[in-house]
C-alpha cells in the first residue's frame, strides 16, 4: 500500500520574501526557521511540473533560491534514490502550496522535515505567478526568505541590495569534491529494458570527470554504458589528470559564472581535445571559454523539463530539461573553432556546439535529465563513440545515436 502520511513540520509561522528591488511576498514558512540561518541567493524559477527533489538536490542551484511554478509540491514526499548530491543545495525554497499530505510507497520523509533537518527555509502561500512575472520583467535578482517579524522590510532589503550577484562569482569551488573518486553505480533497475537502445563501449573505457558539482544521474548514464568514472576535483592539474590514463574527458554541471571558475578554464585550454571530450550545462560554456569564446548573462535564464531545442545536425525536436542563467555567445564560438549542433527554440541561443577539428563537444542542457524526458540521452552514446573512434564528432554519428533513441522511444526496438 502507498505510504500515507501528513507533513510532520505544518507551516503556521508567517513568513516573507523580500527581493532586491524592494518587493515583499508574505506567505507561510516551512522547512527550516530562517532565523538560524538568513542567507541570501538568486532568486529564479523552474516550470517543471514535478522533479522537486532532484532539483533541490541539483549542484547547480547552489547560491540560489528556487521558485517552483507548479502549484502544488511535496506530494509524494523524499525518496533516497531520487537524490542528485548527498543534500539540498538551494538556499531557499518557494512554492505556491505545500502538499498537506504525502503519498508514495517509495517515500521515507516529508519535504518540510527534510529541509529543516538541512537548514534550508521556504515559504509556501504566496502568489507564484506574480512573482514569475517580476523576475521574466526584471530579471533575476536577489532575494531572502525571513520567517523573523522583528527584522523590518527596509532591513531585509538592505541586506539583500549589499549580497554580490551571481555575476562574477565562482561558486562551483563550493560544491566540487576536495579529492579524487572513482564512480560505478549504473542506472539499475531504471535502465532501459529494450535491446540495442543504447551504445555500449566494447570494452570499458576510463572516463575522467571534472566535477564541477555534477548530478550523479550523468554519472550512471557513462557507467550504464561499460565506463569506469574517475572523478576529480575542478581545480584538478593537467598532470593529475593524464596520470590517469583515461580515453574521455567529461566537464560537469556546476553553479555560477562560469567566466569565474578560471583554474578550470586554464586546464581545459591544455588539455581540451588532447582525448575525447564532452561538456554538459557548466562544461559546456567552460569548454566554450577555453577555447576562446566568451558568455553572457541571460535575463532569467532558462529552468524546466519542457524546453524545445533543435539538433541542427538531424534537424530533429528534441525536449529537453534544463537549469542555466549563462550562456556561450555564437560569433565568439564560430571564431574560436567550434560550430553550433543545437539552438533553443525560445531564444535562438546555442544549446550545443562541436570543434571542427578536435573531438569536442558539448550541450548546454541535460541528457540525463532526472527530471525530465529522455529525448537527450543519445548524447552519452555519441560520447561513447567518440571515445573509440578519437575523431571529432561527426553528423552521421549524431544522426545514428539518436535514431536509435527515437526508436526505443516508440517501442520499436527489441526488448518491448
Amino acid at each position: 500500500m502507498p505510504h500515507l502520511a501528513t507533513h510532520s513540520a505544518p507551516a503556521h509561522r508567517p513568513a516573507r520574501l523580500v527581493l532586491a528591488d524592494g518587493t515583499v511576498f508574505c506567505g507561510m514558512a516551512f522547512g527550516a526557521p530562517s532565523a538560524a540561518r538568513i542567507e541570501v541567493g538568486e532568486v529564479v524559477f523552474n516550470t517543471a511540473m514535478s522533479g522537486y527533489q532532484e532539483a533541490l538536490t541539483d549542484p547547480s542551484y547552489t547560491g540560489q533560491i528556487l521558485t517552483l511554478t507548479a502549484t502544488q509540491v511535496g506530494n509524494y514526499g523524499i525518496t533516497l534514490e531520487d537524490i542528485e548530491s548527498a543534500r539540498p543545495t538551494v538556499s531557499g525554497f518557494v512554492t505556491r502550496e505545500l502538499s498537506r499530505i504525502w503519498s508514495n510507497q517509495r517515500s521515507v520523509e516529508d519535504l518540510s522535515g527534510w529541509l529543516a533537518r538541512f537548514g534550508i527555509p521556504a515559504i509556501h502561500e504566496i502568489d507564484t505567478r506574480a512573482l514569475v512575472r517580476r523576475l521574466r520583467n526584471t530579471g533575476s535578482m536577489n532575494g531572502v526568505i525571513c520567517d523573523d517579524s522583528s527584522r523590518s522590510a527596509d532591513e531585509l532589503t538592505a541586506l539583500v541590495r549589499s549580497t554580490a550577484s551571481m555575476a562574477g562569482r565562482d561558486i562551483a569551488r563550493s560544491v566540487s569534491p576536495r579529492s579524487q573518486s572513482r564512480w560505478d553505480e549504473s542506472l539499475g533497475e531504471w535502465a532501459p529494458r529494450a535491446d540495442n537502445c543504447m551504445r555500449i563501449a566494447r570494452k570499458t573505457l576510463t572516463v575522467v570527470a571534472i566535477d564541477c558539482g555534477a548530478k550523479r544521474n550523468i554519472y550512471r548514464n557513462l557507467a550504464q554504458r561499460n565506463c569506469v568514472v574517475r572523478v576529480v576535483p575542478h581545480d584538478a592539474s593537467v598532470e593529475s589528470i593524464r596520470a590517469l590514463n583515461a580515453d574521455g574527458l567529461f566537464i560537469s554541471n556546476g553553479p555560477g559564472d562560469p567566466a569565474a571558475v578560471e583554474s578550470t578554464v586554464q586546464t581545459l585550454r591544455q588539455i581540451a581535445g588532447e582525448l575525447p571530450t564532452f561538456g554538459i550545462c557548466l562544461g559546456h560554456q567552460l569548454l566554450a571559454l577555453a577555447l576562446g569564446a566568451t558568455t553572457y548573462k541571460l535575463k532569467f535564464g532558462h529552468r524546466g523539463s519542457n524546453q524545445p531545442v533543435r539538433n541542427l545536425l538531424s534537424g530533429r525536436i528534441e525536449i529537453t530539461s534544463q537549469n542555466h542563467g549563462f550562456c556561450v555567445d555564437e560569433l565568439t564560438l564560430r571564431a574560436a573553432g567550434g560550430e553550433p549542433t543545437h539552438v533553443h527554440l525560445n531564444d535562438q541561443t546555442i544549446a550545443g556546439f562541436r570543434h571542427r577539428t578536435k573531438p569536442i563537444f558539448s550541450v548546454q542542457y541535460h541528457p540525463e535529465a532526472s527530471p525530465g524526458p529522455h529525448d537527450s540521452d543519445y548524447l552519452f552514446d555519441c560520447f561513447v563513440e567518440l571515445m573509440e573512434t578519437r575523431v571529432p564528432l561527426s553528423e552521421e554519428t549524431m544522426r545514428i545515436a539518436q535514431t536509435r533513441s527515437a526508436l526505443h522511444a516508440r517501442g520499436e526496438l527489441a526488448g518491448r
